[in-house]
């Protein structure tokens, strides 16, 4: 579908239309477009005021998960209080899982537009969900990037939900990365200088979601995104990516861009847990560049319970807090954070700002 640009455009209108096709990103490269709709063109100001790409050897660091434990530690701590990213190899994922998993991913969004439209949806309480955009209403710009969403925990989904095409391996990839988040949280606890078991004792690595994001060849990429500038609303977020690349973190002020490292998975902190950890560890705002190259893959898993009824209040660890480090945040539920981070968007701003406390 392509939709005309003029200088007036209704941006409503096409959006819209847009929505309504159920075809996605994806259906619009179809077209054979040579220049992107306007819905997903960047404000001008927004391009002007964009930070520049680092150009030191500046890398993420990548653990080896397999060395002595207390090194590993070491090495978690200090990557998620200065970067909040880093990859880990040694994991003990399967490398037939990770090949697999973006492979079905790829399949499930190439299937035919009558198929695949089944799944489309912008209900947010659905735990299947295939869609593009999901802040496409609120955001300045649409993202060049289609999802197919999948909440697969805490409490079992019924297979049959699940696309035919990538069922079997969604429920195997899922289960490799609960046995790798829990791995990865009693490590964080440590890093920490917690008991092993206090951050999954706390529920974050009680559920997943699995998200399957596909980034079609874009004819302009320099005008538009594959994601905007954003942080995680979860715990704690394994990505899968394929050999493209495009994924790029903020770290002082610069974008640095994180290349695919074969069989490598990448890891990083998400808002909840800067929030309980009060600030130790760090939750940084990243991206992916739209290419002229693709398709693009990546298979992200969220750590987050979120479309599950729960009262528990999560704020700063009081054993990570004292009157020398007094809270930073107020406490807040799973749904409430979840829901102000869908109200607003990819945006720009933080959420975690919404629930800083004042200091006096």
């Amino acid at each position: 579908m392509e939709v005309e640009q003029t200088p007036n455009f209704d941006r409503l209108q096409q959006l819209k239309a847009f929505d309504e096709s159920q075809a996605g990103v994806k259906g619009v490269a179809d077209a054979g477009i040579s220049r992107i709709p306007s819905i997903f063109v960047r404000p001008a100001d927004e391009l002007a005021g964009d930070y520049p790409v680092s150009e030191t050897n500046l890398q993420i660091p990548v653990v080896d998960l397999a060395g002595r434990r207390e090194e590993v530690v070491e090495k978690l701590k200090t990557a998620a209080r200065s970067m909040g990213f880093f990859q880990v190899v040694n994991h003990g994922v399967p490398a037939r899982v990770l090949e697999e998993m973006l492979s079905r991913a790829r399949d499930f969004h190439e299937l035919p537009h009558e198929e695949k439209r089944v799944y489309y949806t912008r209900q947010t309480s659905k735990k299947v969900q295939y869609t593009s955009n999901f802040d496409l209403y609120k955001s300045r710009s649409a993202n060049w990037r289609d999802t197919l969403f999948c909440v697969m925990g805490p409490e079992p989904l019924d297979p049959l939900q699940l696309p035919e095409v990538c069922r079997d391996i969604l429920m195997e990839y899922t289960e490799q990365m609960r046995k790798l988040g829990t791995a990865l949280f009693e490590l964080l606890s440590e890093a920490l200088g917690l008991k092993s078991d206090h951050l999954v004792g706390m529920d974050c690595a009680e559920a997943q979601a699995v998200l399957s994001h596909y980034y079609p060849a874009c004819p302009e990429p320099e005008l538009t995104m594959g994601t905007s500038k954003h942080s995680d609303p979860d715990f704690l977020t394994i990505l899968l990516q394929d050999h493209i690349g495009g994924l790029q973190v903020l770290h002082q002020n610069h974008w640095v861009n994180v290349p695919p490292v074969a069989g490598a998975l990448v890891v990083n902190v998400g808002d909840l847990l800067q929030l309980i950890s009060n600030d130790q560890f760090i939750s940084v705002e990243h991206r992916v560049r739209a290419n002229h190259v693709g398709p693009r893959v990546s298979i992200a898993c969220f750590f987050k319970p979120h479309l599950y009824p729960s009262t528990r209040l999560y704020g700063p660890m009081k054993e990570l807090s004292s009157e020398d480090n007094p809270p930073v945040y107020r406490e807040t539920t799973m749904q409430e954070f979840v829901a102000y981070y869908n109200s607003k968007g990819l945006d720009g701003v933080p959420a975690l700002l919404h629930f800083k406390l004042e200091r006096t």
